[in-house]
């Protein structure tokens, strides 16, 4: 089958470069020249485990292609994704006119004796559907309008095991009522669920309103479990004995039930925001949902409070060594980590800050104006350091030397936003220990 995936970016690179896995002709159209030139040489921009791989050889197989040119990559491609960025506006709404002028330029050069399904993958509000559909016809005609079905088709994919998440999905949501889509698309997603996970078929509305409620049940969860935290804190209970009572609960689940310093990211900020915005739009006051983005808010801020305590409040001329600059481990996204606005208020109350991260730093230089100096790996970060905070809890911090640690930093304090250690183990080291929703431990 024909493809092309308009936009280069998280999901649309990864999607197209699992559909080409699967014999599928895909190209790629992006209009930033640059880019386009570096992913024709090979060379991607971002870092997410197992794509280079799948990446390499479907570019070497001539099966992933791409260009600058609408008209070039849609040529006799019977699907066209719409992989393009949405970010939050001023409101916090989904910006949607990078969707809409292609939607407008897709009107054009639609041919109106093919017919062709028109895919939103990136996720958008409820009603976005008809406003894709509505662009196409004032800009193409009625000749257009047998010719193509406008389709939700919202992703779920994980940063960090995107590919997985692709390659295998739990379920797959299509949102249409046009056969001819359905024919198409259960066609292109049969190899990816040969397992026999679902094929979701519903109403255009209630699929692109399916990511929104994903998205923000789970940060829901992550909040909730940084309130009982903090309770835990307040009441001298441990939140990881909380968590395994709830997590073994099947209603419930053990997945999103770990305490830290908030979530970040592409998606769950944004989403949220969305979701909120068009929920007031129509009239609907979404409670629970601010309350949740509150929380989130207020989770850095107790942590930052918790190293600005310790300090006594005076944390001017300090030197703090940060591990972890990505939202999460497993990726070099830095939209909306959370060690970046710890960093900024560290910074602020005039300490200097030393950060690792294995993957994030170069991104973090390139694309934040906070004076971080960086160390080549986690250990230098923390020589002549006062302290050592946690961000991020990628593989590599979860046992390091802790007696290289003690002789590296100016005394042996740790602030660990994400509890990778045992707080008991930690008491026996000769640590000052802070973690979150646990008891603190100092030095024997």
């Amino acid at each position: 089958m024909k493809i092309a995936v308009v936009g280069t970016g998280y999901v649309g690179l990864v999607g197209a470069t699992c559909f080409a896995d699967t014999g599928n002709q895909v190209t790629c159209i992006d209009i930033n020249e640059e880019k386009v030139k570096q992913l024709q040489a090979g060379v991607i921009s971002m870092y997410e485990p197992g794509l280079e791989k799948l990446f390499t050889r479907n570019l070497k197989e001539e099966r992933l292609q791409f260009t600058t040119s609408l008209a070039e990559g849609i040529k006799e491609a019977s699907i066209i994704f719409l992989s393009l960025p949405t970010p939050p506006g001023e409101d916090g709404s989904a910006d949607l006119q990078y969707i809409l002028k292609v939607a407008d330029d897709l009107g054009k050069l639609l041919n109106p004796n093919a017919f062709t399904v028109i895919v939103d993958k990136s996720t958008v509000p409820v009603g976005t559907a008809d406003k894709v559909k509505e662009a196409i016809m004032n800009s193409g005609g009625a000749k257009l309008a047998e010719s193509f079905a406008v389709v939700s088709n919202p992703e779920f994919l994980r940063e960090g095991s995107a590919v997985d998440d692709f390659m295998k999905p739990e379920r797959i949501v299509i949102g249409t009522d046009n056969e001819k889509a359905k024919t198409l698309l259960q066609q292109l997603y049969k190899p990816f669920v040969r397992q026999g996970n679902p094929i979701l078929f519903m109403d255009v509305r209630s699929a692109e309103l399916t990511k929104y409620a994903a998205n923000s049940f789970l940060a829901t969860k992550i909040s909730f479990m940084n309130e009982m935290a903090l309770l835990c804190e307040k009441v001298g209970a441990d939140i990881d004995m909380v968590r395994r009572g709830i997590g073994t609960d099947n209603r419930i689940g053990k997945y999103f039930l770990y305490p830290g310093v908030g979530f970040g990211g592409s998606c769950f900020p944004k989403d949220l925001r969305a979701l909120i915005v068009s929920s007031k739009e129509a009239a609907f006051d979404f409670r629970i949902l601010e309350a949740v983005a509150q929380v989130n808010k207020r989770q850095k801020d107790f942590f930052i409070n918790k190293i600005n305590k310790y300090f006594q409040s005076d944390l001017e001329g300090k030197r703090l060594a940060v591990w972890g600059l990505a939202f999460k481990p497993n990726t070099d996204d830095i939209r909306e980590a959370p060690a970046l606005e710890i960093i900024a208020a560290l910074l602020a109350k005039g300490a200097t800050v030393t950060a690792f991260d294995p993957e994030a730093m170069p991104n973090t230089k390139k694309n934040s104006n906070l004076k971080i100096n960086y160390a080549s790996n986690q250990y230098e970060a923390m020589e002549e350091a006062d302290a050592l905070i946690i961000c991020t809890e990628w593989n590599e911090f979860r046992t390091p030397d802790f007696e290289k640690i003690g002789q590296l930093l100016k005394e042996k304090v740790i602030f660990d936003g994400r509890n990778l250690y045992d707080v008991e183990t930690m008491q026996t080291k000769g640590f000052h220990y802070e973690s979150i929703g646990r008891k603190v431990v100092t030095s024997l």
